[in-house]
């Protein structure tokens, strides 16, 4: 087949991403594949279950003084958590001047983190703690060398992406040829200045997507 497979790459639960995208027993989507967490989780529409390690004590041991954390360093206003079962989200978007709130919980979040074994993801006015070993890069490799297709094209919008564009600059420079798409957004230049191609938002990808296959068809 041209299109040997698609795969969504996620830091949300494969779960959620599955329901959120309509994608259980959808006809024609058997070869899709779900990488939630980063890749620790992955949903395969051809068997419609989800396959994931045992989850890390850390992510428990964060989630339970997070709430105080917050407090003390004042936090709070305008700031939420994000449960995400295998990691845990501070978002700072709702805040006054959600930079100032991001550049705040920085150094304590990463040092709450390190304590317990965990990683920070920094995103779009989010800072995630989640287990280290695992990001979109690994996932995308991984799921690449198991799948050996002949090109690979990657789209994305935040910066939890730019370990993908690093991982297809790789394949490329090891002979497979990849096409890096950035889901336009002027908060995450770093992907857009990296990208082959820029399109407009979300919706942007999804007509990328659609006149592909119509030219594959």
């Amino acid at each position: 087949p041209k299109v040997a497979a698609v795969a969504v790459v996620t830091g949300r639960p494969a779960g959620v991403a599955v329901r959120h995208g309509g994608f259980a027993g959808v006809p024609g989507l058997d070869h899709l594949v779900v990488l939630g967490h980063y890749g620790a989780e992955r949903w395969d529409a051809a068997t419609g279950t989800v396959t994931a390690p045992p989850p890390h004590p850390g992510v428990a041991a964060v989630r339970a003084e997070l709430p105080g954390l917050l407090d003390r360093v004042g936090a709070w206003h305008g700031t939420w958590i994000e449960e995400k079962g295998r990691s845990v989200a501070v978002h700072t978007r709702r805040a006054d001047d959600p930079q100032a709130a991001f550049e705040l919980l920085r150094e304590p979040l990463t040092d709450l983190a390190t304590r317990h074994g965990l990683i920070v993801e920094p995103g779009r006015m989010v800072l995630e703690l989640r287990p280290p070993g695992m990001d979109k890069g690994v996932a995308l490799l991984d799921y690449v060398r198991d799948l050996a297709p002949t090109s690979v094209l990657y789209a994305g919008d935040d910066l939890g992406d730019l370990p993908a564009y690093a991982a297809v600059e790789k394949l490329r420079s090891d002979g497979l040829p990849g096409v890096l798409v950035c889901s336009g957004s002027t908060e995450v230049t770093e992907l857009s200045e990296r990208a082959d191609v820029v399109v407009d938002g979300p919706a942007g990808v999804v007509e990328l997507l659609r006149t592909l296959a119509e030219r594959l068809a």
